[in-house]
């Protein structure tokens, strides 16, 4: 009996040991669309496909991109037969994030250099204990 079902296809455990991610984050993504695992019955199969799409995912988490630019830039992989447009349309996001999250730094650092000052001025006046070493 001759299955069309790749050889290299990797079950939901194997993926979730090999990706360290839980079976419920697969079936999320997999309901989200970014990921399409082959189905034999109740199983899972994750292609090549699949988990080359994990990869690019949890790096795109990892930057904190929203998932809906996540499936913006693995439509335009599938959509240009390459990886051109989709490289262009995560540099633009990676940019806007990056802008985002220097803001953020620059906002927290302001916000660290008072909150250092306000317990300066607490120890000084005796109303805080001194910080431990």
């Amino acid at each position: 009996m001759k299955t069309d079902i790749p050889t290299d296809v990797m079950t939901i455990r194997a993926m979730c040991e090999a990706y360290d991610v839980t079976p419920r984050t697969l079936r999320f993504y997999e309901a989200k669309e970014l990921l399409t695992p082959i189905r034999v019955g109740t199983k899972r199969l994750f292609t090549r496909r699949d988990r080359a799409r994990l990869v690019l995912i949890q790096r795109g988490k990892r930057f904190g991109f929203s998932l809906e630019d996540i499936r913006q830039t693995l439509d335009l992989y599938d959509r240009d037969s390459g990886n051109s447009a989709q490289n262009r349309r995560a540099c633009e996001i990676a940019r806007e994030r990056l802008r985002v999250m220097e803001t953020q730094r620059a906002e927290l650092e302001v916000a660290i250099a008072d909150l250092k000052t306000e317990l300066a001025k607490a120890e000084a006046k005796g109303l805080a204990p001194p910080q431990a070493a």
